[in-house]
């Protein structure tokens, strides 16, 4: 099965959960993307509702769907959060950040009422930390944090693009970390982000409520 058709599939099921006057929190990354597409044409058939972009990149492809955005400060709680992962296990704990969001799309799950997942059949892991996992970092300490981070055995790697260092849109870096070897998430999560200029970890463990899966021709739904 096409994995994009999945995607697709997964982002038309989570459409069903928008209703009438909804502020919505509207995620970044290629499964949102479709996600916001189908939202467009909800709204363009009649659907009211307003979104708060978790990324620059979001608030555009909202725009060009012809959605309403309003700012998290203007929304205060959001009646529902929509996201992807790049990868989830049963206890519906995620890893995020593979597009470098995780920031703002961690700010916008924490503000809103029920947070749902949508993903392909590829995110489904056993075990969390197949994926690296991305930290955000202030320039000033990202290079004193690897080095404190190699000497945890995470193997820290900076994130480049096109050749430079890759910022994200707080104008921060991504440090990447293998995490696999490691067993108690919740206390490696404490442990990172006590870090000095560790803003955020991609680790989402106890925020999601419902994740809707494609798979072949179906949906999944994962509730905790």
């Amino acid at each position: 099965m096409n994995i994009e058709k999945e995607k697709w599939n997964a982002a038309i099921a989570s459409a069903e959960y928008v209703k009438n006057g909804m502020l919505v929190g509207l995620g970044s990354g290629s499964t949102a993307a479709f996600m916001i597409a189908e939202l467009g044409k909800r709204v363009a058939g009649g659907l009211i509702m307003k979104g708060v972009p978790s990324s620059n990149v979001t608030a555009r492809l909202a725009k060009q769907a012809g959605i309403s955005l309003i700012s998290l400060e203007d929304a205060g709680t959001l009646d529902i959060n929509i996201d992807g992962a790049d990868e989830f296990d049963a206890q519906l704990r995620l890893i995020k950040g593979g597009g470098g969001a995780m920031l703002r799309e961690k700010i916008l799950a924490h503000n809103s009422r029920f947070n749902l997942i949508i993903a392909d059949s590829g995110k489904e892991v056993d075990r969390l930390g197949k994926f690296k996992l991305p930290l955000e970092t202030i320039p000033f300490a990202t290079q004193n944090i690897m080095e404190e981070l190699g000497k945890m055995d995470l193997h820290p790697q900076l994130r480049m693009k096109n050749d430079e260092v890759y910022k994200t849109d707080e104008n921060n870096c991504i440090v990447d970390v293998d995490i696999f070897q490691k067993d108690d998430l919740e206390e490696l999560n404490r442990t990172l982000i006590q870090i000095p200029g560790v803003v955020e970890t991609g680790l989402f463990l106890s925020t999601t409520d419902l994740v809707l899966m494609g798979k072949g021709q179906t949906v999944t739904s994962f509730k905790k």
